[in-house]
């Protein structure tokens, strides 16, 4: 009874994360533009305030939706292609690399004052985690599709 819960935290996770970057994406981090213009000091503060707060939100997902993909992967479900698994084990592998080598020194960069130059790369590198994420969304969806359908045998 381990595969359903699996497959359960790894949709939830991956769907919450797809929501959570398109918003990130389209509305967040182009509206970083807009906080105190000007007034870098102010600037640093909000960007270090917005690091902590996000990551409570962000890091239980990513960790989740981490654990998920690797239980997936050892459990194999019936039904569900090898492939599939592992191709949102990349998806997942482009996110935390995305995320720790482009987004995290932007961020850093941004912590000691708006610097146009780091918000562009920010905003700009971010479009690889929102197309892997969106891309491991499809693959999770995948993934409940083929093991809620999968054959079953008749007691």
């Amino acid at each position: 009874m381990l595969t359903p819960l699996v497959i359960l935290i790894h949709a939830a996770a991956t769907w919450a994360m797809v929501g959570l970057i398109w918003f990130v994406q389209i509305v967040h981090y182009p509206l970083f533009a807009s906080v105190t213009p000007g007034d870098a000091l102010a600037f640093a503060a909000y960007e270090k305030r917005h690091t902590t707060l996000t990551g409570f939100v962000v890091a239980p997902l990513m960790f989740a939706e981490l654990f998920a993909t690797i239980g997936l992967l050892l459990l194999t479900p019936s039904g569900v292609s090898r492939w599939l698994l592992w191709a949102g084990a990349a998806t997942v592998a482009v996110n935390w690399g995305s995320t720790w080598l482009l987004q995290v020194p932007q961020h850093a960069k941004l912590a000691e004052g708006f610097d146009p130059a780091a918000h562009a790369t920010l905003v700009n590198t971010n479009w690889i985690r929102t197309v892997a994420w969106t891309t491991h969304g499809l693959i999770a969806a995948a993934i409940v599709w083929q093991w809620s359908n999968r054959p079953t045998l008749e007691a």
